[in-house]
């Protein structure tokens, strides 16, 4: 396993993980301006979350990214009580699987969600559930969050 904490290799999968949501956010047809050249979060290898400068007002956060070791996903920055903050992102993807998972088990569909096919919710539904809990860990540790 590579050594993550060596700055050349984070720096390395910092920029592979930037080009993987560059793509995903273009594939999704999703209206941005520039994504961050760091991400406002990372725990490499295992996710990293960026800001995603919106179209409409130059200079601002218009949505949030996620990727890494957990399902590529993006947030509009609308759905996070000002002001925005990484740790506040993390909280509301956690919460939206878990809402996902929550509605296939009650044999619902969620609105305004595209994910996998209906095949792939054994599979995808225990995913969800442990990268929620694993999202919300990672909110919750105030020692990842000391200013």
């Amino acid at each position: 396993m590579p050594d993550y904490d060596d700055p050349e290799i984070e720096e390395q999968w910092c920029n592979e993980q930037r080009e993987a949501v560059a793509a995903y956010l273009q594939n999704e047809k999703v209206p941005y301006n520039e994504i961050g050249e760091w991400p406002a979060f990372h725990l490499a290898p295992y996710l990293s979350l960026w800001a995603v400068e919106s179209r409409e007002v130059l200079g601002s956060i218009g949505w949030w990214a996620l990727c890494g070791d957990v399902p590529l996903d993006h947030i509009s920055a609308g759905d996070i009580e000002l002001p925005q903050h990484p740790r506040k992102a993390l909280r509301v993807f956690s919460k939206n699987w878990r809402e996902i998972v929550r509605a296939w088990d009650e044999g619902t569909e969620p609105a305004n969600v595209r994910l996998g096919s209906i095949g792939d919710r054994e599979v995808l539904g225990p995913l969800l559930t442990t990268r929620a809990k694993f999202l919300l860990e990672l909110a919750d540790d105030d020692e990842l969050w000391e200013e």
